[in-house]
């Protein structure tokens, strides 16, 4: 907790630190744990002291990892370039096209020493080409994208961590070329990619050829973390459900795989009486579990949730052969440690914050689980209802801890809290571990060795049919009458509030830890601050006004996922038919956008570099409070008093919200490079 205490206070700087100053903070920290040694036996000094160092060690690490994790940005203006390289992986899908990750050779205008390590492409037609091809295209290439609005999710963090210095979309079809050579570290990434992205493929192939189709996608995203087969329809069904988790290989998904073949392993040695005499089957498994999480992570494309899950059923492996209890908060502890030290981004990350939490909840709920005998000669069907009604109250208690340990993390990051999640997860849950995972251990190491699919059909049914399950599962609750509720973001301190709750529950032994509870729910309660009358797009080419709690987006198909963003992240109403909406507060065309009378804030636009004539520059001037101007000319006298905002303002500024001037008169702007700081992935030191 101390070292990812110190972790979170560096991503939480607005200036980046110097090495001076975090080395003298170690120093201080472990001569004042080493003073305290020396002249105070008190315990509490002690321990004080001891998470002190460790905080200040946490936060180097952290300063450290990011100066590793650098590499070249794609400069603002780049334009329209040629793009050649390797074909690293295929993305999950952007609203419909293939994403290519390409490690570039070869990038137009730029120095080989400027080039980025990674590029992200989305491409406007086409299949994909698989990992381990190299291809050349046209490209409109920028530098990772800021957050949608201030206070937002940073996709440029992620973005620096993953070495992806450039992102954009493809003008041209991608066409094969011959690159240069890779590094044998490049060419053994786009191997197992490739053998991913081929699995992938079969698995989705032999399905559908059954004439399970729907239950495809859901097989091969749970295999290998390729969504290109899944409908979206179905992905929406799932996160309005409760279970967009089965999309991310974690947890769920490791320990499904790697317990399964733990409990075969042990089984089939128990099978054999010479073997059982000779080995311990309980290590023997745990040894085959680690062989499994190594291939599984492989298979899953080692994403950051699928790495920390990893690396927690790892431990737990290595616990059980070095004769140490698995499932233990000190074996969490441990996996959390190693986690924190390799990628310390994580600590601010949704993806490890409600994981780490509703493990630590579940080893929690273990640890004081009451234990008691078996039925002394009681009937068979007693025993068996005793365990079935055992079995229900445990997965009933799950789903509930889990639950409630990641609800404050959905409502503030995700903005949405499933209503009937506790019961979609309770059978969708138990669906996956039970028959799901376990069906496609066989069909994919079937599918791996290239078996015949005759020989896997009973395998892939089960995976097809039990896919399909799920899905239908995650329809039935997503329709239910008041499936989902929408949540504005509460300021930062509620969510840290109702971590400290629930990792005070966690971890502290007695009655008291129930005094954490209220704690909890503070993201839930939290009084939110008003929204904002206005917001603007990070590149100004978009804005949308706040009437009557209803977000009316000014270009409403056009780049629709920054607008929706902040339309969830402040828990707004999105329009029904936001074109019309659009109409009866806009006169828009392909040019402009003029606000019409009574529209607060009136913000109008020049959308085009071209120069307006004066006549349609007056107008614009006259009607709007805020006026968005991407042409280079200067404003006429009837825009004394207006707000005008040009590129420039956005590519220093970012996104902006629009809230009243403190006086009541005029407007004032909350820019998101006012919350980001100046920071390495900002553009900055």
């Amino acid at each position: 907790m101390a070292f990812g205490a110190g972790s979170a206070i560096y991503f939480c700087l607005k200036t980046e630190p110097g090495w001076l100053w975090g080395g003298a903070a170690v120093l201080l920290a472990l001569i004042l744990a080493l003073a305290i040694g020396r002249w105070s036996a008190h315990r509490g000094l002690h321990l004080g002291a001891l998470l002190l160092v460790m905080s200040a060690v946490g936060f180097m690490d952290a300063k450290l990892v990011t100066q590793v994790a650098a590499g070249p940005v794609a400069p603002v203006k780049l334009g329209v370039v040629r793009v050649e390289g390797w074909v690293v992986d295929v993305a999950s899908p952007s609203q419909g096209r293939t994403r290519l990750l390409i490690a570039p050779t070869y990038i137009a205008g730029l120095a080989p020493g400027a080039m980025p390590v990674r590029v992200r492409v989305t491409l406007k037609t086409g299949g994909a080409i698989t990992p381990g091809h190299g291809v050349t295209l046209r490209a409109i290439l920028d530098p990772p994208p800021g957050p949608a609005s201030p206070g937002g999710y940073d996709f440029a963090r992620d973005a620096w961590f993953d070495r992806v210095g450039a992102v954009g979309l493809a003008l041209t079809p991608p066409e094969e070329i011959d690159p240069p050579a890779p590094s044998l570290g490049l060419r053994i990434e786009m191997t197992l990619n490739g053998l991913r992205w081929r699995l992938a493929e079969r698995l989705a192939g032999d399905l559908q050829a059954m004439g399970l189709t729907r239950g495809a996608g859901l097989v091969a995203a749970v295999t290998t973390s390729h969504q290109d087969w899944l409908d979206p329809a179905d992905t929406d069904d799932l996160r309005n459900s409760g279970l967009a988790h089965m999309l991310a290989i974690a947890g769920l998904h490791t320990a499904a795989v790697t317990g399964f073949v733990f409990a075969a392993i042990r089984l089939l040695v128990a099978a054999w009486p010479w073997l059982a005499l000779r080995v311990s089957g309980k290590k023997l498994a745990a040894l085959g579990g680690l062989v499994a999480v190594v291939v599984y992570l492989a298979l899953s494309g080692a994403h950051p949730p699928a790495r920390r899950a990893a690396i927690t059923a790892s431990v737990a492996f290595l616990a059980i052969l070095l004769d140490r209890r698995a499932l233990s908060l000190h074996s969490l502890a441990l996996a959390a440690l190693i986690i924190l030290a390799l990628q310390p981004v994580a600590v601010v990350e949704p993806g490890f914050q409600m994981s780490f939490c509703a493990t630590a909840s579940l080893v929690a709920l273990a640890e004081l689980w009451p234990r008691r005998g078996g039925l002394i000669q009681a009937p068979w069907f007693v025993a068996w209802l005793q365990k079935i009604k055992d079995a229900v109250v445990g997965l009933i208690a799950v789903s509930f801890v889990a639950g409630a340990a990641t609800g404050p993390f959905a409502i503030q990051d995700f903005n949405r809290m499933a209503s009937y999640g506790l019961f979609a997860n309770l059978f969708a849950d138990l669906l996956a571990s039970v028959v799901l995972m376990p069906a496609l251990v066989v069909a994919g190491i079937g599918e791996a060795l290239g078996i015949a699919p005759v020989w896997l059909g009973p395998p892939l049914a089960v995976a097809g049919w039990s896919g399909q399950g799920i899905l239908t599962i995650a329809h039935t609750f997503a329709t239910a009458p008041g499936a989902s509720h929408t949540f504005a973001s509460a300021p930062p301190i509620a969510l840290l509030v109702s971590f400290l709750g629930i990792v005070f529950a966690c971890l502290w032994k007695g009655r008291l830890r129930w005094l954490a509870a209220p704690l909890t729910l503070a993201v839930l309660v939290w009084p939110r601050d008003p929204a904002p009358a206005a917001w603007l797009a990070a590149d100004g080419a978009n804005a949308a006004v706040v009437i009557d709690g209803r977000a009316v987006v000014l270009k409403p198909t056009v780049r629709t996922f920054a607008s929706e963003s902040w339309i969830v992240h402040r828990g707004l109403i999105a329009p029904f038919d936001p074109e019309a909406e659009t109409a009866l507060a806009f006169d828009c065309n392909r040019m402009r956008c003029l606000p019409h009378v009574g529209v607060k804030p009136a913000i109008g636009a020049w959308w085009t570099k071209r120069a307006p004539k004066p006549e349609a520059l007056d107008d614009l001037c006259r009607a709007s409070a805020i006026l968005l101007l991407k042409a280079q000319v200067p404003t006429p006298p009837s825009c004394d008093g207006v707000l005008v905002l040009r590129p420039a303002d956005f590519a220093h500024g970012g996104a902006a919200e629009v809230y009243p001037a403190a006086n009541g008169e005029g407007w004032r702007l909350d820019w998101s490079s006012d919350w980001r700081g100046v920071r390495p992935w900002t553009g900055g030191g």
